[in-house]
């Protein structure tokens, strides 16, 4: 009889320990931490994609890198210039491409390097 009681008084517990949960909201914490300092960073290049796409319909060099610094103002974007843009032909088609790095300092030693690069679309 003792040993049912004593099998019964030990139910298995389930859920996770006070450490774990500790743990989790600490990497929860440093992730949302560096997605916070990248997030306008991604903001931006997707701000510097759509300028490209709207300056490839110009007809000259200085034209597309024109219309670009103006959509720069418009949006914020101060990562790149006109200056900076790869303007090329393909066949009767203008590519405008970019490249360009963002790093972000995080804690002591550590920085955070994010690297973009963006081509206009075809077509259009």
């Amino acid at each position: 009889m003792r040993r049912r009681e004593s099998m019964a008084g030990k139910s298995r517990q389930r859920g996770i320990s006070l450490f774990t949960l500790i743990f989790i909201l600490a990497i929860l914490g440093v992730v949302g931490a560096v997605g916070l300092r990248a997030f306008p960073s991604v903001i931006e290049y997707q701000a510097a994609l759509k300028a490209i796409n709207r300056a490839k319909d110009e007809s000259t060099v200085a034209a597309v890198r024109a219309a670009f610094d103006r959509a720069a103002e418009i949006d914020n974007i101060t990562s790149i210039k006109g200056r900076d843009l790869e303007v090329t032909k393909d066949g009767d088609k203008v590519v405008v491409s970019f490249a360009y790095e963002k790093e972000f300092h995080l804690a002591g030693p550590a920085w955070l390097t994010l690297k973009y690069e963006g081509v206009t679309r075809p077509g259009r």
